[in-house]
């Protein structure tokens, strides 16, 4: 029982690890079907200090760097506006 299952799973093996013709050695092959990272119909990217104003045109990359500058910058002003800053002891004269 278990050698006549070994057999054909390497009979299954044998099938798809040699093709007998040119169209099925094709069917086999693994095609990148999401690889879209040169997309030539989308709008035309550009960087974001050439066109600052217009934030969908701007590169990926360079919408997520400002974007999280932005951020960083907004967090810390709050954090400086509500904490008080720090605070300078001026010496009392005697």
């Amino acid at each position: 029982m278990a050698s006549s299952l070994a057999a054909r799973q390497a009979a299954a093996f044998l099938r798809l690890s040699s093709p007998r013709s040119a169209s099925q050695a094709a069917s086999l092959i693994q095609r990148r079907g999401l690889a879209g990272a040169a997309d030539p119909h989308g709008t035309p990217k550009v960087d974001f200090w050439k066109d600052p104003m217009s934030p969908s045109k701007w590169k990926e990359e360079h919408f997520v760097i400002v974007s999280l500058t932005g951020w960083g910058v907004f967090i810390y002003g709050g954090y400086k506006l509500f904490s008080g800053g720090k605070k300078e002891e001026k010496p009392v004269a005697a």
